[in-house]
């Protein structure tokens, strides 16, 4: 697996932030279910710490659940990627495919 970063962006965390989780827009933590993100964390931090958010190309994100390849993905209230089903917001689509929760697969955003 692999992903091709464009444009990264550094932000503050404001709570504990996991690797690979969808980060809310300029909030410095998790994305909130079906919300607007800015991008996905390229690693942990604490609270009060600095991190990269990848926010334009492809990059690894964790799933939540299952996800078909070339299926687009939502955020659920962790940050993890879920398949886009019913409304929120669209952050990206699946170029590998999960089939469970905890697998990190590779996304093309659209942020």
């Amino acid at each position: 697996m692999q992903k091709t970063v464009i444009f990264s962006m550094s932000q503050i965390a404001t709570a504990a932030v996991a690797t690979a989780r969808f980060v809310g827009m300029l909030t410095g933590a998790h994305c909130a279910a079906a919300a607007k993100a800015l991008g996905v964390s390229q690693y942990a931090a604490a609270s009060g710490e600095a991190f990269a958010v990848d926010v334009l190309g492809t990059t690894i994100v964790e799933a939540g659940g299952a996800i078909a390849a070339k299926g687009p993905v939502k955020s659920d209230a962790n940050g993890k990627a879920i398949a886009q089903a019913g409304a929120g917001e669209i952050l990206g689509y699946a170029v590998t495919a999960a089939t469970a929760d905890g697998q990190k697969i590779e996304i093309l955003l659209t942020l």
